[in-house]
């Protein structure tokens, strides 16, 4: 039995004993989300639009993520919906963006690796960044998303008549404590995971300028920044889709 297997057998026992039901759905999810990502990688590699890919499996991932992770209704579809609102604008915001910077693709530090290898794929590389820059900010988005939706939730299972600007304010409040902690994992997260580049550009005397404009460091730093794009649109579309779902059911009481 391999190394992985045992942790996800590990991570699937923790899951169920302290999560229960939900615990397990959402381990599933996980296994169907990195099917998705796979089906994803194999309709570019085919020549499917990377933009139109990254859609698609977006709105499935984030189906599978929120609805197999809440068992709270309202909560479920407030999350969805923001997050499917916030994955459209940061689509309109990478897509542009990749274009500018130009740091998708190989750099020179995977020469090596590369070498007698072809690259050409006949798959635009811009588009492969957009791709991985979108799905790479689901989990961030949909966290936050049912985060908030699952506070302000129980605000008005707690408080049914609770008028909307307080749910407003109470939600603006939710994803104020949202956005310290997941700034502080997104960025621990990138220099954990890099840490090793970090010492061969010290080893290698690598100057600020050339660390500030390396492909590898800029994709990365470029990847945690639309993360963080969409955690801070997240808290306010959600806080407003929530607001507008309990005007809605206070209108069908009435």
């Amino acid at each position: 039995m391999s190394t992985i297997t045992v942790l996800g057998l590990i991570l699937l026992i923790l899951m169920t004993i302290i999560g229960g039901k939900t615990g397990a759905t959402a381990f599933l999810s996980l296994i169907f989300n990195f099917g998705l990502l796979f089906l994803a990688v194999i309709l570019i590699s085919w020549g499917f639009p990377a933009v139109g890919v990254s859609l698609v499996i977006g709105t499935i991932i984030l189906a599978f993520t929120i609805f197999f992770g809440e068992d709270d209704a309202l909560a479920a579809k407030t999350a969805y919906i923001a997050a499917l609102i916030v994955m459209v604008i940061l689509i309109l915001i990478i897509f542009p963006v990749e274009n500018w910077i130009m740091a998708q693709g190989f750099s020179l530090e995977d020469s090596e690796d590369l070498e007698g290898m072809s690259l050409a794929i006949g798959v635009s590389f811009v588009g492969v960044a957009v791709t991985e820059a979108i799905l790479s900010t689901l989990g961030a988005i949909a966290e936050a998303s049912i985060a908030i939706a699952a506070g302000l939730s129980e605000i008005i299972a707690q408080q049914p008549q609770v008028s909307a600007k307080r749910l407003y304010v109470d939600g603006i409040s939710i994803g104020k404590q949202i956005i310290g902690t997941t700034f502080n994992t997104l960025f621990f997260g990138f220099f954990g995971g890099f840490l090793a580049l970090f010492i061969w550009f010290a080893g290698l005397h690598y100057s600020l300028g050339s660390v500030l404009n390396n492909k590898i460091f800029v994709a990365e730093v470029t990847m945690v920044l639309f993360s963080l794009i969409g955690v801070i649109l997240t808290v306010p579309i959600t806080t407003w889709v929530m607001t507008l779902q309990h005007r809605h059911q206070a209108k069908l009481k009435d």
